[in-house]
């Protein structure tokens, strides 16, 4: 019969009792002792020539006790239990098992406890309420009516101790990612771990020590947090936290990013004006803000009203033609820089106005003959493969010349793409631009920009890839 049974640890005491108990009653084992074979019930009288047994030779083991236990085995040890079990003995003996006394010695004591107070028939036994740093030895004995068997002795001896649990950290979802905040914001990460005992937990900053003077750390059981109460661009970099215990560590990286609004364009100039168009140049600002740039807002002011009207936003070059411009009206110019906290604080402006003239009429010359300057669309600058980040809008470039001018169309994977909200596609003096707004892992593809017009068509290819930035 197998089971499991549960029992308190033992108290100190005598082992008296817990003898009598595994050797059981003393007249049945002598009762078997002087019968010569089962079934009879008077033992023939002993003849006077037969040889006395000599005193000091030990008296053979009874057949009818039961063999030791087998296979005594520790099944699991907790910081305040243990858990052992075994097999019943091959030879039960004839008068059957009463059951199973389990007895402990700690170590340094030569005395044997009794675990439990009577043999019990289960073969598995957990002891509980055992106190951190026990350290004692188990045996356990079969227990019958003939007497108890030899006992099974565990070779080692059972410690309890705290149990460790190697460190952990689980970095949170939105962690996992480049962790974006503006200049005077706060950063206040929180980041949970798990062990026991209660691991020890360091943070660094680019490979060194966290400045305590603006940086506050509180580590408590379960996590640590790390608080930052005005942030500022030096702030940015790598955070790493190592959580140690007894010679395990666990780690985890949260790169954190700084930014703030760019400078203005460097400086601005008006390089033409002619009809009703103006051509515009400016250079990068110095302070991008910590981050790359989204692109320019370009804008325009008539002399007489002084009112700012946006031409473009978000344009990446560095140099612009505006046209349908009004004529007899002059114009101030500026630009802005633009990235992911906003537009400059201010913006560039064009020192000399862009005076735009009505056009004086001349008499043609006799014997003129009009140029046919039509010709099939041709693309002067092809579309360029791109990788984007997930979340941050892409723009995709190209140019194309023809005459007539011709009609744009933007295919992904060959299928148009016309009338999805998720594109805006602009073309202005032959220059074309697909911009994909927050694009995600499924917008990767091969993007195709055809020009046709009633001499031909032509086409571009260029593949876009969306990547994941990768985390730690």
């Amino acid at each position: 019969m197998t089971g499991k049974v549960t029992s308190e640890a033992p108290a100190d005491g005598p082992e008296g009792k817990a003898s009598e108990v595994a050797k059981g009653p003393t007249e049945p084992l002598e009762e078997v002792a002087a019968s010569g074979s089962p079934g009879r019930e008077q033992a023939p009288v002993a003849s006077p020539q037969a040889p006395v047994p000599t005193a000091t030779k030990p008296a053979p083991p009874s057949e009818d006790a039961p063999s030791a236990p087998l296979l005594l085995t520790v099944e699991d040890v907790s910081d305040s239990s243990v858990t052992v079990s075994w097999e019943p003995p091959e030879r039960l003996g004839r008068l059957g098992l009463q059951g199973y006394m389990l007895q402990l010695r700690r170590e340094g004591a030569s005395e044997w406890e009794p675990v439990n107070a009577r043999p019990m028939m289960v073969t598995q036994h957990t002891m509980r309420n055992l106190a951190l740093g026990d350290k004692f030895f188990l045996r356990v004995a079969a227990v019958s009516l003939a007497g108890a068997s030899p006992p099974a002795v565990l070779d080692q001896p059972v410690h309890i101790r705290e149990i460790i649990e190697v460190p952990k950290i689980r970095v949170p979802r939105h962690l996992r990612q480049t962790y974006i905040r503006q200049v005077g914001e706060t950063v206040n990460l929180q980041i949970p771990f798990q062990g026991n005992p209660k691991p020890q937990a360091l943070w660094t900053h680019n490979g060194h020590a966290v400045d305590s003077q603006r940086v506050s750390v509180r580590t408590g059981e379960q996590d640590s947090i790390l608080f930052i109460r005005s942030a500022q661009r030096s702030d940015s970099g790598c955070y790493e936290l190592t959580v140690r215990l007894e010679g395990l560590e666990a780690k985890a990286a949260i790169n954190i990013l700084v930014t703030e609004k760019p400078g203005p364009p460097s400086s601005i100039k008006l390089l033409d004006v002619w009809g009703c168009n103006a051509a515009l140049q400016w250079t990068p600002p110095q302070d991008t803000g910590n981050t790359e740039l989204l692109g320019y807002t370009v804008q325009k002011a008539d002399r007489k009203t002084g009112q700012w009207f946006t031409v473009l936003e978000r344009y990446h070059p560095t140099a612009c033609t505006i046209s349908d411009l009004v004529v007899g009206n002059s114009y101030y110019f500026r630009v802005f820089s633009e990235n992911l906290c906003g537009l400059s604080a201010s913006a560039a402006v064009t020192k000399e106005l862009a005076h735009i003239q009505k056009a004086e009429i001349i008499a043609e010359p006799k014997g003129f003959v009009e140029r046919d300057f039509s010709e099939a669309p041709s693309f002067t600058q092809p579309l360029a493969d791109h990788t984007s980040t997930p979340g941050y809008s892409t723009q995709l470039f190209c140019s194309v010349r023809a005459s007539p001018k011709p009609k744009i169309v933007w295919m992904k994977n060959k299928v148009a793409i016309e009338g999805d909200p998720k594109y805006r596609a602009l073309s202005e003096q032959g220059v074309c631009t697909l911009e994909i707004r927050k694009p995600g892992p499924f917008d990767s593809g091969i993007y195709t920009c055809q020009a046709t017009n009633a001499l031909g068509e032509a086409s571009v290819d260029c593949r876009l890839e969306v990547k994941a930035s990768a985390t730690h």
